[in-house]
């Protein structure tokens, strides 16, 4: 295998660490991170963050990994997910609070850093809520095409949320899926995702239930937001040769498919110490037979063995996603001149002085304070 950090790239990080210097953080925004999507395409931006994600899934055993770490609450979670390998750290901040939309907060809201590792210098700040959204999907169809059937053209997408259209696209883009059965509990969030689906190209079926939703489709999405031990999938509804895309169960006490689908299937993880936590497999034994993706990725390990087969990919969310989307957006970001320069850690002309920052306005404002009692 090649190795992955070229003289191009070592060239590319010492120039960020001198920008990093000169200049502070390069920070992405929410409005930034859109336009960049927006000028890149959805298409260019699905497939570039899937090729990423298989880019470091190939280098997996040079990462220093840990399952996030994980603060619960009554209304959801919040979530920081570290990992790095020889050259570059990252971390993302994610929360989970289903009750939020009613108070016109976003369910899922994110932010992450890229670091240098030699040095801890915080090359990249950036919104992660839109990213999320694109790597989740990215790897969705990553998984898909690694293990769904090759045939595989109609998709059942149940959860028709602030997901959704994500992963149509991306399922549309990278698995070539031509036609979408859609439900949702509720109506006017399905009636959101077609408006918004308008004249992509899709063939897009409204379905009663999610039993009607998956009957004929090759591929069953479910990304559904209550934190609940759900069994919005059950084995009556399961077809030979189905792949489960299952995104929606990503924490403890919160599932979306019936343990029985699990015992029949072939199930696919991320990072298996994490999944037993919180992926549909936490209330399965230690035992229960799981690959991780990485591995077949890899050829070391077989993926579907054949055509009948029902496949699973447990999917939670891994660091290494993001990780490989802030690659994504630190480098898109350089090349479009897109984001700012900000002052996150102080420029300092000598680094062991750093009280030196409070000197000059403290002296200021007492120059200040001698004049105006001068002044009477």
């Amino acid at each position: 295998m090649q190795p992955f950090h070229t003289v191009r790239e070592v060239i590319m990080q010492n120039n960020d660490l001198t920008r990093f210097r000169e200049e502070g953080t390069l920070y992405l925004s929410a409005p930034a991170a859109a336009e960049l999507i927006r000028r890149k395409g959805l298409a260019h931006c699905f497939c570039a963050m899937a090729d990423h994600i298989h880019e470091d899934f190939m280098r997996w055993p040079e990462f220093d990994k840990t399952a996030r770490v994980a603060s619960h609450s009554q209304n959801g979670v919040i979530e920081l997910m570290p990992v790095a390998d020889t050259q570059r750290y990252s971390f993302k901040y994610v929360n989970g609070h289903p009750s939020n939309t009613p108070i016109g907060l976003s369910t899922v809201m994110a932010f992450g850093v890229l670091a240098d590792v030699n040095t801890g210098a915080p090359l990249f700040l950036s919104e992660l809520t839109l990213t999320t959204a694109l790597r989740t999907a990215a790897m969705s169809a990553l998984a898909a095409k690694t293990l769904a059937r090759p045939d595989s053209r109609v998709m059942a997408l149940i959860g028709n949320g602030a997901q959704s259209e994500f992963q149509a696209l991306a399922f549309q883009h990278l698995v070539g899926i031509t036609g979408l059965r859609l439900y949702d509990v509720d109506p006017q969030a399905t009636a959101k995702l077609v408006n918004n689906l308008q004249g992509c190209g899709l063939a897009i079926t409204v379905c009663n239930s999610t039993a009607e939703a998956v009957c004929g489709a090759h591929i069953v999405t479910t990304v559904t937001a209550d934190k609940t031990l759900a069994n919005i999938l059950t084995p009556d509804m399961i077809e030979p040769g189905m792949h489960i895309n299952a995104v929606g169960g990503d924490c403890p006490g919160k599932t979306e498919l019936h343990g029985g689908i699990l015992d029949e299937a072939k199930v696919f993880v991320e990072y298996e110490p994490q999944s037993r936590i919180e992926g549909e497999i936490q209330h399965k034994p230690e035992g229960f037979p799981v690959t991780e993706l990485w591995q077949v990725l890899l050829g070391q390990k077989a993926g579907r063995d054949d055509a009948n087969q029902v496949t699973v990919f447990d999917s939670v969310g891994f660091a290494l996603e993001d990780f490989s989307a802030l690659r994504f957006m630190f480098a898109a970001a350089s090349e479009l001149g897109l984001g700012e320069r900000t002052a996150l850690i102080p420029q300092l002309n000598d680094p062991k002085n750093l009280f030196a920052q409070l000197a000059t306005p403290l002296r200021a404002a007492e120059r200040l304070e001698t004049l105006s009692q001068a002044m009477g």
